[in-house]
């Protein structure tokens, strides 16, 4: 398993890693903003348990599997740029007075495939699986124990987003300005979908 050194890193690298920008983290803060932190929970959990399976998969072989198979990669991709560009469309469409009614909170299983084509969660993975996960004995349970540290660690960093936009969404009282506010986000939400290609 892991001695206090290696434990240590890891814990840092997942809260850092969680609180930094991307496309998670976006959505989180718009989802925040528009439904309150409680309705952001699912999406919260989401991206946790979504998270913790790619890296047991990486960690079992999935990671090479697709590096050899270009056509599942441009697939994924594909399918989550589509996907950011229509939850741009819902931001953008949803009116002042309508805004909370319109959409609904990304759900648990949507946030939970979304993260098969979010390229910073592979990238995650494979970090994690390489740089902390000991190699021998127990590897197995050694993938599932970093997976679960990993995913605890980031649990407040991810929430940090989304409670920032709660906190927002307690001080916006002019709906002329949660509009603005929408398709402000609508557009950062488009401009994620390019990102995927990197």
């Amino acid at each position: 398993m892991h001695d206090s050194e290696s434990l240590l890193a890891l814990i840092a690298f997942a809260f850092v890693i969680s609180v930094t920008p991307g496309p998670n983290n976006l959505l989180l803060l718009s989802s925040g903003l528009n439904f309150g932190l409680r309705r952001t929970g699912w999406h919260v959990l989401g991206i946790l348990w979504g998270t913790y399976l790619m890296i047991c998969l990486v960690g079992v072989g999935l990671g090479a599997l697709l590096a050899a198979v270009p056509a599942v990669q441009i697939t994924l991709k594909l399918a989550g740029s589509i996907y950011m560009l229509c939850l741009a469309r819902q931001f953008w469409r949803a009116g002042a007075s309508q805004a909370r009614h319109a959409l609904h909170p990304i759900r648990f299983g949507e946030a939970v495939l979304y993260q098969l084509a979010n390229p910073k969660v592979w990238l995650i993975a494979t970090t994690v699986i390489a740089g902390f996960v000991p190699a021998g004995g127990q590897y197995l349970e050694s993938v599932l124990a970093t997976a679960l540290i990993f995913c605890l660690t980031a649990l407040p960093g991810i929430g940090i987003w989304a409670a920032s936009g709660a906190t927002l969404l307690a001080w916006i009282k002019d709906p002329a300005g949660l509009q603005r506010i929408n398709r402000g986000m609508a557009v950062l939400t488009a401009a994620t979908a390019p990102l995927l290609w990197l």
